[in-house]
């Protein structure tokens, strides 16, 4: 599944001669994968998304005690890393052991600051996650329908910990805000009326008998009738009745106990920096102003006297107004496909990997469109899932940006070479920084002005309005969790932007209540990302190649952006070294 990777270096040489050295790396190795196993065993629905199916038959303990055994195993293996010393170890050796134990501390710091007491809103949650299970699962195979069947038969058990979990969240007081919780029943209402967990019994495999199909179907609707939707109806009553009238009626993190404390730590792993609230809220004005002054531009070279103007125009115009659903799923794919076939002008490593575009699921109104990634060997492909509802209120302006963003060149792309590196331990194969995979995904985006592609004003506008409400994100985020704005002033800001239609900023505001400091990570990686390619043009000049620098940002997976930093700066002396060679040698 991976054409156009052969050429592909290890980035892991061979072991050092010395004795000791082997020795520390030969426990690190060993190390690695005690870490990672102990990892899919605790997670077994993460492990089925990456393609190991070891324990297909299990749902994860979503449990207090769960979280707690989680938290001494993740305590025990950090210790057991910090004690290898790294002395002569290789970059990518030494790299490795820094990026594990960088997530074992956050993952020891979320759970100090009691971060899974809060695992439910209307952007995720156990209610989502179980409902995608019949997407999320591998239905090949006689075996792997009765691991469905098992999953499926387990979800009472998942949803009555979680309730346990939401409780003691509320005893301490950390509670999300009510404004969000009130869309959980819904949603739940929404997922009972689909019923999504029957649709494996509409078509089988021809390898699955007819016996066993009829017997696996009679149990899968005797389960979900019986066990399934039932947990459901209870889970959306607790929520409504018990749980959501005790919901804050503010909407910023810093209202919690210990919330600023708690939105640090949130931009710290969003971010991978240390920047305070403050400097990011100005970097977001800062910003909101230079792209506004760039659509003003484009106002005027499209014929218009200012932006206001040319934003009524274009927002009236009936030709950017969808006339259904699957004219938005139709748009993405034209735009994947055809940025597909230009790749190798920007790439020098293309990953060959299946995806798939499809509408989101209707339990999931007013979402905003996302990126599933698919399984290492291909067997299960990525996934584009675009938000569709609502759609007569949709526009179509900024489908060509997002189908980048998400597809390719974006997360299809990134998410697909890192998945099939070679020569790292495999935790760095799916290890996910967001400042790194947003950045990227935005960088990606205006990409396709290089190539050719966003030619009309009408589809660079587009283009600059969704950076725009990038910017606008880093306003909001952070007026919100720090400076305690309520929702209508964070939507009366989005307004004022212009950069987006109702359903998406209701979406959009509801998003940042629900994800403190995520919205932060794409401007933020996406403007670190630029000043890399712009540090490499300035000091390689002529030698500068823009798919030898994109690999480069590739070629080691998903970093904190220090790293990555560090990584580039490495790459651009070894290409100035390169070509002083070359100049002494002619």
């Amino acid at each position: 599944m991976c054409a156009g990777l052969s050429g592909l270096p290890a980035l892991v040489k061979a072991a050092p001669s010395n004795p000791s050295v082997q020795r520390r790396l030969a426990a690190q190795s060993e190390l690695f994968k005690e870490q990672w196993n102990a990892d899919m065993q605790a997670s077994p629905e993460t492990a089925t998304g990456y393609g190991d199916y070891r324990y297909n038959n299990r749902l994860n303990d979503y449990s207090l005690k769960g979280a707690q055994q989680h938290n001494n195993v993740d305590t025990f293996y950090r210790a057991k890393l910090a004690a290898i010393s790294t002395d002569g170890f290789t970059e990518q050796q030494r790299l490795s052991h820094e990026l594990l134990l960088r997530e074992l501390d956050d993952r020891l710091r979320d759970y100090s600051l009691k971060t899974y007491e809060m695992p439910i809103s209307q952007m995720d949650g156990i209610q989502r996650d179980m409902a995608d299970l019949p997407n999320a699962v591998p239905l090949d195979t006689l075996q792997h329908y009765r691991d469905y069947l098992s999953r499926l038969q387990q979800i009472p058990r998942a949803f009555a910990q979680t309730i346990e979990v939401l409780r003691q969240g509320e005893r301490d007081g950390l509670m999300p805000p009510q404004v969000l919780l009130k869309q959980v029943p819904a949603q739940c209402a929404s997922i009972i009326a689909d019923d999504p967990f029957l649709a494996p019994t509409e078509t089988y495999p021809a390898s699955i008998s007819f016996n066993d199909q009829k017997q696996l179907t009679a149990e899968i609707t005797r389960t979900v009738k019986e066990q399934v939707l039932p947990a459901y109806r209870n889970f959306a009553d607790f929520i409504a009745t018990q749980y959501a009238p005790h919901g804050r009626t503010t909407i910023g993190m810093s209202s919690l106990p210990n919330g600023m404390a708690l939105y640090q730590n949130a931009i710290r792993e969003q971010t991978t920096t240390d920047m305070t609230p403050a400097q990011i809220h100005a970097l977001g004005l800062r910003e909101v102003a230079r792209i506004n002054g760039l659509l003003t531009a484009l106002s005027h070279k499209a014929g218009y006297p200012d932006l206001k103007s040319f934003r009524a125009a274009l927002n009236s115009d009936p030709r950017y107004v969808p006339t259904s659903a699957q004219q938005i799923v139709d748009d993405f794919r034209h735009y994947v496909t055809q940025m597909q076939s230009r790749l190798p002008e920007l790439f020098g490593q293309i990953p060959n990997a299946p995806l798939t575009v499809e509408a989101m699921p209707p339990d999931q109104p007013g979402n905003i469109s996302h990126y599933i990634p698919g399984t290492p060997d291909g067997s299960r492909p990525a996934r584009v899932v675009v938000a569709t509802s609502d759609y007569a209120h949709r526009k179509l302006l900024s489908d060509e940006t997002i189908a980048y963003h998400e597809g390719i060149p974006g997360h299809h792309l990134q998410i697909s070479l890192q998945q099939q590196l070679r020569g790292l331990p495999t935790f760095r194969l799916h290890l996910v920084y967001n400042a790194y995979a947003e950045g990227w995904a935005v960088y990606a985006e205006a990409l396709g002005k290089e190539i050719g592609f966003y030619q009309s004003p009408a589809s660079d506008y587009g283009r600059l309005n969704t950076e725009l409400l990038r910017a606008v994100r880093l306003v909001v985020d952070t007026g919100i969790h720090a400076d305690g704005w309520t929702r209508d002033q964070a939507i009366a800001y989005f307004r004022e932007s212009g950069c987006a239609d109702e359903p998406t900023i209701q979406a959009e505001v509801d998003r940042y209540i629900a994800w403190p400091a995520q919205g932060l990570s794409y401007k933020i990686g996406q403007l670190n990302i630029l000043a890399l390619r712009e540090r490499a043009k300035q000091q390689l000049g002529s030698r500068f190649d823009i798919r030898a620098f994109h690999d480069e940002i590739l070629s080691a997976g998903s970093l904190p952006l220090d790293v990555l930093d560090t990584r580039v700066n490495r790459w651009i002396d070894e290409q100035r070294s390169a070509k002083a060679a070359i100049g002494d040698a002619s």
